[in-house]
C-alpha cells in the first residue's frame, strides 16, 4: 500500500472517518493510530512488523530503565543494548550481503575463494527510517534531553506513525511525543493545508517524477552506450529533478496526512538546488536526515571542536556513513564520499578568490556538482557509471528526447524555484474564499484522479532505503 495506490485511496477515508469520531478521546485515538499504522505497514510483508515491535519494546524498556539509573556504567550498558539491537537488525537485513560480497572480492584478489553464505531475506520497507527514529529517542533520553515516555502505546505510535513510517521525515521524540501527550485539535485550516500538500505531493510524484522516469531516465540509464552525450546529460538533469520531486513529493504527502490527523511534522525540503555551497544544500535537502547525522554522528565524533583537520575528518566520515545509510552498495558509499569531499573543499577554499563569485554563479557551480553526484546515486554499478561517463565524454550530438521531456523538466524547475510565499499568496487570493466543503470536494476529486492515473506506476524511490 503506497500513497499513490488505489488501496491507500480506500484505506485513508475509512481511517479518517473512524479517527474523527474518536480523536477527542486520547486512549481510543492512540489505539486506532497504532492499529492503522501497523495495518499500513503490514500491507507490504506482514511478517516484518515483528521487527518494529522488537525495536519499539527494546527502546521503550531501555528508556524506562535509563530514567531509573544514574550510574554511568549502567546507563552506557543500557544505551549499548539499544544500539546493538537496532543497528544489529539493520546490519543483518540491509548490509549483511553487501559485507559478504565485499569480503569475497578482497579474498578473490588474494587468490582465495570463500563459499556463498548470502541470505535471501527481503529488505524491510522503511527500516533505515524507523531505526534512526527510535534510536534518536534512546540517545536523547540517555543524554537527558527528554524524559522517558511512560505510555507504551504512545511510544509505539511514535515509532510506527504511518504517514512518515516508510520514508520520513525522520521525526524526533522531542517533537512528536509532546503532541501525542496532549489533546488533539483538528483545525479546518490545517485540514485544508493537509489536503493541499497531499495534492502537491501526488502531482510531483505522478506528473513529474514518474513521467521523467518513463520518458527518458530509465531507458538512458539502462543502456547509456546507445544514447548521445546530449541525451545522457539531459537524462542526468531529469533524474536530478525526478528524485527531488519523488522524495519531496512523499514528504509533502506525509506532512499533509499528519495535518489531517492533528499532528505537525518537520519540513524536509527547502528548494535545495538553489544552495550556494554543500553546507547550505544539506540544510535544504532531506533536512531530517542531515540534522540527525549532524546531531548524533558528526557531533559525537567531535564535530568542529578538535581542530580543523579533525573537523574535516568528521565531515568525511559522516558523509560516507550517510551514503551507506542510503544503500548497501559501493556507489552509495562513493556518493557519500563525493559529498564529503566537496564539503571539505568548500570549507577549505571558500575564502579563496576563485570562489568569491556572484550568487548565481555559486548556485550554478554547486548545482552541477550535485547533479554529478546523482550519477553515482542512480547507476546500478561501477560498469554502468563508466559507460555513462564515457558517453558524456564522447560529446556526441543529436537527441531522441521528445518535446514532452523538456516541458515536464521545465515545469519541475519552475516548481522548485517558486518561493512558497508566492504559492501561499496565490492560494489565499484565489482559493481560500471558497467554502471548506467545496475545497474538500475539489481536493478529493483531484487526489482520486491522480491516484487512479498512477495505477502500475513505480513506487517512491526512497522506499528502497
Amino acid at each position: 500500500m503506497t500513497f499513490n495506490s488505489l488501496s491507500f485511496a480506500l484505506f485513508l477515508p475509512i481511517f479518517l472517518l473512524l479517527y474523527y469520531t474518536v480523536y477527542t478521546r486520547s486512549n481510543l485515538r492512540d489505539r486506532l493510530l497504532l492499529v492503522g499504522s501497523y495495518l499500513f505497514y503490514m500491507s507490504w510483508y506482514w511478517q516484518y512488523a515483528g521487527l518494529i515491535v522488537i525495536s519499539t519494546l527494546v527502546d521503550y524498556i531501555v528508556g524506562k530503565k535509563l530514567s531509573n539509573h544514574e550510574g554511568r556504567t549502567a546507563r552506557r550498558l543500557l544505551v549499548t543494548v539499544s544500539l546493538v539491537t537496532n543497528l544489529g537488525i539493520l546490519a543483518v537485513f540491509k548490509y549483511y550481503n553487501f559485507f559478504i560480497d565485499s569480503t569475497k572480492g578482497v579474498y578473490a584478489l588474494l587468490g582465495f575463494d570463500i563459499p556463498d553464505i548470502y541470505h535471501q531475506l527481503l529488505l524491510p520497507v522503511g527500516i533505515s527510517f524507523y531505526t534512526f527514529q527510535t534510536l534518536s529517542y534512546t540517545l536523547d533520553v540517555y543524554r537527558k534531553k527528554i524524559p522517558a515516555e511512560n505510555s507504551l502505546t504512545k511510544f509505539a505510535v511514535f515509532v510506527a506513525f504511518f504517514p512518515q513510517l516508510v520514508a520520513g521525515p525522520i521525526v524526533r521524540a522531542k517533537d512528536f511525543l509532546p503532541q501525542i501527550n496532549r489533546p488533539t485539535i483538528i483545525l479546518s485550516e490545517n485540514v485544508e493545508r493537509g489536503f493541499s500538500l497531499i495534492l502537491i505531493g501526488l502531482f510531483k510524484k505522478i506528473v513529474i517524477a514518474d513521467m521523467l522516469a518513463y520518458l527518458i531516465v530509465d531507458s538512458v540509464f539502462a543502456s547509456p552506450e546507445g544514447h548521445s552525450s546530449w541525451d545522457l546529460l539531459l537524462a542526468l538533469y531529469a533524474y536530478s529533478f525526478q528524485i527531488y520531486c519523488d522524495f519531496s513529493g512523499y514528504s509533502d504527502i506525509a506532512i499533509g496526512l499528519a495535518l489531517l490527523l492533528g499532528f505537525k511534522l518537520p519540513m524536509n525540503f527547502n528548494r535545495p538546488y538553489v544552495a550556494q555551497n554543500p553546507s547550505e544544500f544539506w540544510r535544504r535537502w532531506h533536512i531530517s536526515l542531515s540534522t540527525w547525522l549532524r546531531d548524533y554522528l558528526y557531533i559525537s565524533l567531535g564535530g568542529n571542536r578538535r581542530g580543523e583537520w579533525l573537523t574535516l575528518r568528521n565531515l568525511m566520515l559522516t558523509m560516507l556513513l550517510g551514503g551507506l545509510w542510503h544503500g548497501a552498495a559501493w556507489n552509495f558509499v562513493l556518493w557519500g564520499g563525493f559529498h564529503g569531499l566537496i564539503l571539505v573543499i568548500f570549507r577549505r577554499v571558500t575564502s579563496e578568490s576563485v570562489f568569491n563569485v556572484k550568487m548565481v554563479l555559486k548556485v550554478f557551480i554547486h548545482f552541477h556538482l550535485v547533479v554529478f553526484s546523482w550519477l553515482l546515486f542512480r547507476v546500478t554499478g561501477m560498469d554502468n557509471f563508466m559507460e555513462y561517463i564515457s558517453g558524456l565524454a564522447a560529446l556526441s550530438g543529436g537527441s531522441d528526447a521528445s518535446l514532452l521531456v523538456y516541458v515536464i523538466l521545465s515545469l519541475a524547475i519552475a516548481i522548485h524555484l517558486i518561493p512558497k510565499v508566492l504559492v501561499v499568496r496565490f492560494s489565499s487570493k484565489y482559493f481560500e474564499r471558497s467554502s471548506l466543503l467545496l475545497k474538500s470536494a475539489i481536493y478529493c476529486g483531484f487526489i482520486l484522479l491522480f491516484i487512479g492515473a498512477s495505477v502500475g506506476a513505480p513506487t517512491f524511490i526512497y522506499f528502497q532505503f
